[in-house]
């Protein structure tokens, strides 16, 4: 069954269509003036009286009037200049809820056409610990890849790491300085090189910023980095030999981050994997006419007719002959077609990377690569201090990813307490209910905000169990458990669903709002609309659940009716939260 608002459109366009008006005007939308009465309203009526040239309060009067006798009208009025104000028929609320009790998706539709969809996390680097910059990419990028998955798409997601550009041979030259005689800088030996790693991630960490201190002060040690960046590049087998070693301890290290904040791929591939790629690329790209020589540099002009600011062309290969980040990430848009053939990519990086992305689209769609459309940058904003500077550490350092969750943890085991929460099960069960209430505040805190806005970091804010927060909707689920366990209990099973009260009304319009939510987070690939859904799902619960008593109710039939709504209204709360990475506890 469609949902309500959908029903509710169906029958206004057919009303438009018989007055020979657009179909598509009569959709509906939930009503700001008096909800409770009128639940939605049909704006439509204002641009078919443009069109038809007529008075848009006479034009809805006709429209009203063709939807007498229709059943899932409950009624509907003219209100101000020409809006459609419409109360569905009261049969829809009961019918529409015991669809969503008896489903397992709670109501949400699959996809009318499922695709193939690409999500390229734009990874963290090798050899560089992960910080709190990471944390947006990871977690908008995460919760797309479940809300896409749930739609019925298939999803591969690749973290797409950074271990192939100027970065690797700042690292070689710099451990070479510290370590000269390691095997791997022999030039005379090409094989057999130890298994194990001459470094740490500790070690990494260190040499990395090191060496770029001293490129940025020195010219002559730039181009030595830069040197063994080519070399590399090229295939010296002792600088891959320790890229193998470099990008092995380094994914090591990311699992467990990633791991801690349950962020999973399907590929952990890096730009280094598609190297092979590289040469026949740029072939391809010379002799479709695609690429050109300027000043020592193959370059693709990807400048337009229109733009509003001017493009650099994209280098596909620099004076030195070193392949920089637009070739790898043309070799992997190669690599994905060939191996995936994915019909959209969504690249989940930062707002400052707009004009990469455009140059590398566009010189995609130029060599035939792609088509237009199927790549798409979602970009998203800054994690900032009080101070509205980006997000540090108190001597100005950069926040680890590793630091920041653990902070949120200890935080949230804090509240636990204060509140008197989690307080009479084990040590190890309240370890893990302080861990899932952390993780919620700080996914939730994130993906609340549309994703291009920039938003202060607020720990104190976040772990709070009052207001739009994440453990507030971890709370609102567990409160929601106990009463099924009460319920258990007591003998009271669920039953049919008559819906009576406005609060229930309420309830069941909000579970109903469920595929609008969904459609909304997939198609502007803001999960935000899905944080707005299971916190207004939450506050209608709450109000049904302190007007419509449930286990002290005078009738077993009221009883049995108002836990399936309880429990249809977990079904969809936890199914949500789970489409933002949040795992709600069974106590609290």
């Amino acid at each position: 069954m469609p949902s309500i608002a959908d029903q509710l459109s169906a029958v206004l366009g057919d009303a438009f269509a018989s007055l020979e008006l657009p179909r598509e005007l009569g959709r509906v939308s939930p009503s700001k003036q008096k909800p409770e009465v009128f639940p939605f309203q049909c704006n439509g009526a204002m641009p078919a009286a443009k069109q038809a040239k007529t008075n848009p309060r006479e034009l809805a009067a006709k429209l009203i009037e063709a939807l007498h006798g229709i059943p899932q009208i409950g009624a509907a009025e003219i209100a101000g200049p020409g809006f459609i104000n419409l109360r569905p028929a009261e049969h829809l609320y009961g019918e529409r809820a015991a669809e969503i009790a008896g489903d397992d998706r709670a109501g949400a539709p699959l996809a009318a056409a499922p695709r193939t969809v690409m999500i390229d996390f734009g990874g963290p680097n090798v050899a560089k610990p992960m910080h709190v910059g990471h944390l947006r990419s990871s977690v908008l990028g995460d919760s797309l890849q479940r809300l896409f998955r749930f739609r019925g798409d298939t999803v591969v997601s690749d973290i797409h790491l950074g271990d192939w550009g100027l970065q690797m041979g700042h690292l070689i030259t710099e451990l070479h300085e510290e370590q000269p005689d390691l095997v791997y800088f022999d030039a005379a030996i090409t094989d057999g090189y130890p298994s194990e790693s001459p470094v740490t991630i500790e070690d990494l960490a260190r040499l990395y910023p090191q060496a770029s201190v001293k490129a940025k002060a020195d010219p002559e040690r730039l181009e030595i980095s830069r040197s063994a960046t080519a070399e590399l590049q090229a295939g010296r087998p002792g600088y891959r030999a320790l890229l193998r070693h470099f990008i092995d301890v380094s994914v090591a290290a990311l699992k467990r981050d990633f791991g801690a904040l349950g962020v999973h791929f399907d590929l952990w591939k890096g730009e280094s994997d598609v190297d092979p790629l590289i040469p026949g690329l740029v072939e391809d790209f010379k002799a479709r006419g695609v690429a050109e020589e300027s000043e020592g540099a193959l370059i693709v002009r990807v400048a337009r007719d229109g733009d509003k600011k001017e493009l650099a062309p994209l280098i596909l290969v620099s004076k030195t002959g070193a392949a920089l980040y637009g070739t790898t990430d043309l070799a992997t848009i190669l690599d994905r077609k060939q191996s995936v053939g994915p019909d959209l990519t969504l690249y989940v990086v930062d707002l400052a990377q707009g004009d990469h992305f455009e140059q590398v689209f566009r010189a995609a769609q130029k060599a035939g690569l792609a088509e237009e459309g199927a790549l798409e940058h979602v970009k998203f904003g800054t994690v900032n201090g009080t101070d509205g500077k980006r997000l540090r550490t108190r001597d100005g350092g950069t926040f680890r990813l590793a630091d920041l969750i653990a902070s949120a943890i200890e935080r949230a085991d804090e509240r636990l307490k204060e509140a008197g929460l989690a307080a009479d099960v084990s040590a190890e069960e309240h370890a893990r209910v302080a861990r899932m209430v952390g993780l919620a505040a700080i996914k939730f805190a994130d993906l609340q905000n549309y994703r291009t806005t920039n938003y202060v970091f607020d720990l104190d804010r976040f772990t709070s169990f009052e207001g739009k927060t994440g453990p507030y909707l971890l709370y609102a689920a567990v409160r929601v458990k106990s009463l099924m366990r009460r319920a258990a209990e007591a003998g009271v099973t669920p039953g049919e669903i008559l819906v009576d009260a406005q609060e229930e009304r309420d309830l069941v319009l909000c579970l109903d709002a469920f595929g609008a939510a969904l459609d909304n987070a997939a198609d502007n690939r803001a999960p935000n609309a899905l944080c707005d859904h299971a916190f207004t799902l939450a506050q209608a619960f709450s109000k049904f659940y302190s007007a419509c008593p449930v286990l002290v109710a005078e009738d077993d039939a009221v009883k049995a009716s108002r836990l399936a709504l309880a429990e249809a209204t977990l079904k969809q709360l936890e199914l949500c939260l789970g489409l933002l990475g949040l795992e709600a506890p069974e106590r609290m």
